[in-house]
C-alpha cells in the first residue's frame, strides 16, 4: 500500500503552490521528470538541482520530490498535486 498524503501550501504571491510529499525525502529525477513530461508537460531546464517546465501550470520539480506549482487556479493545482503523488513521485 502506498502512502499517497501529501500537503499543498499557498506560496506568498498566491499565484503558486508547494506540494510536498509524504514520507518521500529524495527521488529520481530522470524517472519522476520523464513521468511529468510523459503527461503532456515540456522541460524547459533540467539540472541537478531542479527541472522546470512548461504546460496548463509551469512547475519546478526538486530532488527532494517537492513540487512549485504556478497557477491561481486552486482546482488545477490540486489536480496536478494528485498526479505528483499518485503517478509521478511513483514513476
Amino acid at each position: 500500500m502506498t502512502d499517497d498524503s501529501f500537503v499543498m501550501e499557498m506560496c506568498g504571491n498566491r499565484a503558486a503552490w508547494q506540494i510536498e510529499v509524504d514520507n518521500v525525502d529524495k527521488i529520481d529525477m530522470e524517472k519522476v521528470g520523464s513521468a511529468i513530461e510523459a503527461a503532456g508537460f515540456t522541460v524547459e531546464i533540467s539540472t541537478r538541482l531542479a527541472w522546470t517546465f512548461s504546460g496548463p501550470a509551469d512547475l519546478t520539480l526538486y530532488p527532494s520530490g517537492k513540487l512549485l506549482v504556478k497557477t491561481e487556479d486552486r482546482t488545477l493545482a490540486e489536480k496536478i498535486a494528485k498526479d505528483h503523488v499518485k503517478e509521478w513521485v511513483r514513476a
